[in-house]
């Protein structure tokens, strides 16, 4: 055989042999998923959209001066990045809005004046604010009748086996999961507590959202500690874009920044066909033997807010690794190739 034809020979099962372990490497690196709920607006949106520097509310201005305004730009970064369904084993009382994250505590706040939105009993159509979808489950829980909003929220505050809404796999479409589900008839300031997790990863998102039955308080007015509050409004696009350069969420190349996303959450992000919405069977949120974490335990903004399991490092080493095995192979090529060219020529 040619000397040439023996360089291509090699060159080609060496390429079999390489790209299956580059396409493995590839595949190892963790996914992404963010989001908060968008109406009723989240508690972190609505003070993201007053404006992280200056909020107007009293309630947000009391949360910055607690935890910082880097909580708001990373508004969407609410998580547990191992939570796999233990909720409430891994979030103690009086810390469910932060999800027992240190740099969002100031969202945790027991206060009654949280800027709240207005909804009344009945079928509701709930939008979650999603910046990287992916398959999971959306469980969303109202506190119990009777509920103090100037205290502590604690898991018993919720009526968790009722979750007012509940979706699997809904299609993301404008930037928002949209799904349907029944409030009961309510009085009085009430807080709805959101809980995604995701499918194809441990990692689950939470959000607490503020709302005020018809007529008990929304829009009234802005006095602390009085069960009156300000109309909650979520932020708009621009307030999104502008402060996007602020924001310490990753998202691992997974997943669209763009508020107009109408990825699929079924297979790839960016592609794939569309998922019927359905009932959710994901069991509730049950409490383990060896309790609470410490807060702030596999959170915060120094961790990768995308992590499916390993290490922040783990996209760079994938594509790291790939980059080694092409460099590999081409030095190999090259070897070869200089060896034959080399054999034909003494051959001669």
């Amino acid at each position: 055989m040619p000397a040439r034809r023996k360089v291509s020979a090699v060159a080609a099962v060496a390429s079999v042999g390489l790209l299956p372990a580059a396409l493995t490497v590839l595949s190892a690196a963790p996914a992404a998923a963010h989001g908060s709920m968008g109406d009723p607006v989240s508690r972190v949106a609505q003070c993201y959209a007053e404006g992280p520097e200056s909020p107007r509310s009293a309630a947000c201005g009391a949360a910055v001066a607690a935890g910082g305004t880097q909580a708001l730009y990373d508004w969407n970064g609410i998580r547990i990045g191992d939570a796999n369904g233990r909720h409430q084993e891994l979030i103690p009382d009086g810390r469910l809005c932060s999800a027992g994250n240190e740099e969002f505590k100031g969202l945790d706040l027991a206060r009654a004046d949280w800027p709240a939105t207005s909804v009344g009993g009945g079928s509701y159509t709930f939008k979650y604010r999603v910046t990287a979808p992916h398959k999971g489950t959306f469980k969303v829980y109202l506190t119990k009748a009777g509920y103090d909003p100037s205290g502590p929220l604690a898991w018993s505050d919720l009526d968790l086996g009722h979750p007012v809404a509940t979706a699997t796999d809904p299609v993301a479409s404008g930037g928002f999961y949209t799904f349907s589900g029944t409030l009961p008839e309510r009085s009085g300031k009430h807080l709805l507590y959101a809980i995604w997790q995701r499918s194809d990863s441990p990692e689950a998102f939470y959000s607490c959202s503020d709302v005020a039955f018809a007529g008990t308080g929304a829009g009234t007015g802005t006095a602390t500690g009085t069960g009156t509050a300000p109309s909650a409004s979520a932020p708009s696009e621009e307030q999104i874009e502008d402060g996007a350069d602020k924001s310490t969420v990753e998202h691992h190349g997974h997943g669209d920044d763009d508020a107009t996303t109408t990825a699929d959450p079924t297979t790839d992000p960016t592609t794939g066909p569309s998922a019927a919405a359905g009932p959710s069977a994901a069991a509730e949120p049950s409490v383990a033997a060896d309790g609470p974490r410490a807060a702030g335990v596999g959170s915060g903004s120094g961790e990768s807010l995308a992590e499916t399991g390993g290490d922040g490092n783990a996209p760079s080493l994938a594509v790291g690794g790939a980059a080694v095995l092409a460099l590999g192979a081409a030095l190999l090529f090259g070897s070869v190739r200089r060896r034959a060219v080399s054999g034909g020529r003494h051959g001669r």
